[in-house]
């Protein structure tokens, strides 16, 4: 089976031609500026030059009808006619407490991810768009609908309900949903085979870490806990957001500052993090570089963010009563050697040894723990579009 994963943001829209046969990537691609002046479409066939195209795109619907025709052009496509194109997967974002696992979509999924729209008016708008467009465009070719939030529906009452009076769960759903939920599982997926073992048997620590970071806790191949929580906001310090704060900060900010509820929403979503920290960047590279030449602040915001890691690994493996394997995972986590260094630094009462040689790499699936070290640690780059392809299978068998 060959399965279209299509991921669509509200301007862009990635997508990866995936043969199931092996799990080959026939074509991967990113459209950007969608409904923006200089759209553009980036595609690569496997074993073709890259094509660029740029022209006008009014909507997802006109970015996918050229991304359509660009996979299966005679020159730089990839397939002879959309015939060969038997599945369709979507990520979804937002699924709330009504799926846990993938689902085929029709009418009533649809319905039901536009009642979850509330608790991610910024990414289901354009994940739905999306399937609508799909469906308009290749009518009768199956589609899948693969959750970020459905993972993590493992958790017990204890781990995702709030503090807050409960009235406000029974009347809104205001709860932890958690989320990177498809990187989460790939990855834990990914431990298991490369150490041999059962998923089953496993504790498993995923950090999910780039400018968006979730530390997940898995026992036994099931979400138990994670730092996401109703909205992606919670959790780690990230590139631009705070992660966990004082909530009362934020009134305190709002009065003094004279912020609205959007502006208030902003400064903690796009104007927080790192970026708030260092004043430099949100991109981890460039405050590294910064930090190395004596940028105090730029510093600050990596420890910060290092400090905060180590907490949640720590918490994680509370929660499980132990663990067997720590993951690193998504830009920083595969990427930055000093990170994985430092993050790893002081859990040598908990068993986990780093062995610096074995963590002199970048992006490459790779154990990096010592060889006496009673916790493996992992480094495993991420592939949620194989994910969301394996899931679309597995549905459509």
């Amino acid at each position: 089976m060959k399965v279209l994963v299509v991921n669509c943001g509200s301007s862009s829209l990635k997508y990866q031609l995936i043969d199931m046969a092996d799990e080959s990537v026939m074509a991967k691609g990113l459209v950007e500026r969608i409904g923006i002046e200089g759209s553009i479409l980036t595609h690569e066939s496997a074993g073709k030059e890259k094509k660029v195209i740029e022209e006008p795109m009014k909507d997802h619907k006109k970015a996918l009808e050229l991304v359509l025709d660009a996979v299966v052009n005679k020159e730089y496509g990839a397939v002879e006619s959309m015939n060969e194109i038997e599945a369709v997967g979507h990520r979804v974002v937002h699924a709330g407490e009504k799926f846990s696992d993938s689902v085929v979509i029709n009418n009533d999924v649809i319905a039901a991810l536009e009642e979850c729209i509330e608790l991610a008016p910024l990414h289901n708008p354009p994940n739905l768009i999306g399937i609508r467009a799909c469906m308009e465009l290749m009518p009768g070719v199956p589609m899948v609908g693969v959750f970020d939030t459905a993972f993590h529906q493992s958790m017990p009452a204890s781990s995702y309900i709030y503090a807050l009076p409960y009235e406000y769960y029974e009347k809104y759903g205001v709860r932890k949903y958690g989320f990177h939920g498809t990187s989460h599982k790939y990855v834990a997926q990914r431990t298991a085979s490369i150490l041999g073992k059962d998923l089953d048997s496993l504790k498993i620590i995923t950090c999910h870490l780039g400018n968006g970071a979730s530390i997940t806790a898995i026992d036994n191949g099931k979400s138990v806990d994670t730092s996401m929580g109703f909205t992606p906001l919670e959790g780690l310090v990230m590139g631009t957001r705070s992660g966990d704060l004082d909530p009362a900060i934020i009134t305190f900010i709002m009065e003094k500052e004279n912020l609205s509820i959007d502006e208030m929403n902003n400064l903690l979503n796009k104007k927080s993090g790192v970026l708030g920290i260092s004043g430099i960047s949100s991109d981890f590279r460039d405050i590294e570089s910064a930090a190395k030449e004596g940028n105090e602040r730029a510093q600050l915001a990596l420890d910060k963010f290092n400090v905060r890691v180590k907490k949640y690994i720590a918490a994680c493996a509370a929660v499980m009563g132990g663990v067997d394997a720590v993951v690193f995972t998504a830009g920083l986590g595969e990427n930055s050697i000093s990170a994985r260094e430092i993050i790893c630094s002081g859990f040598e009462y908990m068993g986990m040894e780093l062995d610096k040689e074995k963590n002199n790499v970048r992006g490459k699936e790779t154990v990096v723990s010592k060889d006496s070290s009673k916790v493996e640690i992992l480094v495993i780059p991420t592939n949620e579009e194989l994910m969301i392809a394996r899931d679309t299978l597995e549905l459509l068998k």
